[in-house]
């Protein structure tokens, strides 16, 4: 998708956009609640099941009326018993249905580890290719009104270390449907994992189906001086940041890596090429992360830098409630814009 910029409301959205008529604009979360109506609209494997899909809410409004529209065979509660359910929908998907499982918080995917780590993930490998599991798990990270150390974790890297696995992150509404239309038809298991902050957000998008295809990141922005690689809500803050950036005359690309496993290497590595310097942005901690998988990408393909690469990511310590505090904690555009600083600051290598 060629545009880059996301809109607050829709009042901005239609503000920007005057003189483009024809163009849809609807929020993220309305963006995923389309593509799981039309899911379900087309193929009658598909049910959508999870802790709160029927309720008013409709887990934060992604869900909001299906039930009614398509009935509780299809769109189903679920009680509070994640691994349960979850090896409920692994066996579903092995019989071949396609199941849309919703766990409201990511950190509640870690009850679940044994039916997603040695189930889902292996079957496939261990039945020779016989046996599929066509399941995607949406899973949200929380952030803000005190929801501290148990429900904000940004658990992604951990399920990037499985094999068997995808992981996905769309930080656009016109993503966020098309990626999740691309993980119920892809056949493999899918993470696929949204940031509350981006719900409200306003895009463009058709209002037919489409498939945005995984393990292809996005170039939000063109720049010679410095890539900078972003995850999620991050994608957002490293566009804030590039345009600070332009105005102190650093030149700064943007990549938004939108799948996290597989992911497009080749993109990030061309761009690094380009500009020989590195940032990147994740929403969650340094280590053993994914910031260290692109660094160590770029390292093997053997790209010299000019400068030292530097991480954007959480501090290392538990989510705090307190709102000053949550403040302190969260990186954002300012924290993006002084890496790419001091990355800018530092001259061409000598050979």
């Amino acid at each position: 998708m060629p545009w880059t910029k996301i809109y607050g409301s829709r009042t901005e959205f239609e503000k920007a956009l005057k003189d483009t008529p024809g163009l849809r604009g609807i929020t993220y979360k309305e963006a995923i609640r389309e593509a799981t109506a039309q899911l379900l609209a087309s193929d009658k494997s598909v049910f959508v099941i999870g802790e709160g899909v029927d309720d008013s809410g409709g887990v934060f409004g992604t869900t909001k009326g299906l039930q009614e529209e398509f009935g509780k065979e299809r769109v189903m509660d679920s009680p509070l018993a994640e691994n349960g359910v979850t090896g409920v929908c692994v066996g579903a998907a092995a019989a071949g249905m396609k199941p849309i499982l919703v766990h409201m918080r990511v950190d509640f995917l870690p009850i679940s580890l044994d039916q997603i780590v040695n189930h889902a993930a292996k079957w496939n490998y261990m039945f020779g290719g016989t046996v599929n599991v066509p399941l995607v798990i949406r899973s949200i990270i929380g952030r803000g009104w005190g929801s501290a150390a148990q429900h904000s974790q940004s658990l992604q890297a951990m399920f990037m270390n499985i094999p068997g696995l995808r992981v996905i992150m769309p930080a656009t509404p016109y993503d966020a449907k098309g990626l999740l239309i691309a993980a119920s038809r892809d056949g493999n298991p899918v993470i696929m994992i949204e940031h509350r902050w981006l719900y409200d957000h306003v895009g463009h998008v058709p209002e037919e189906m489409y498939e945005v295809p995984l393990g292809k990141a996005s170039v939000r922005r063109s720049g010679k001086d410095v890539t900078i690689v972003a995850v999620s809500h991050m994608a957002h803050e490293a566009m804030q940041a590039a345009e600070a950036l332009a105005a102190e005359g650093i030149d700064a690309e943007v990549i938004d890596l939108r799948t996290l496993k597989p992911m497009d290497s080749s993109t990030v590595i061309e761009s690094v090429k380009k500009t020989g310097r590195l940032i990147v942005a994740d929403t969650g901690w340094k280590e053993c992360a994914v910031g260290a998988e692109v660094i160590a990408k770029v390292a093997e393909a053997g790209v010299s830098l000019k400068a030292p690469f530097m991480r954007v990511n959480l501090p290392e310590a538990p989510t705090p409630a307190s709102p000053a505090l949550e403040k302190a904690y969260y990186p954002g555009k300012d924290d993006i814009i002084e890496a790419a600083r001091k990355t800018a600051g530092h001259g061409e290598r000598k050979a």
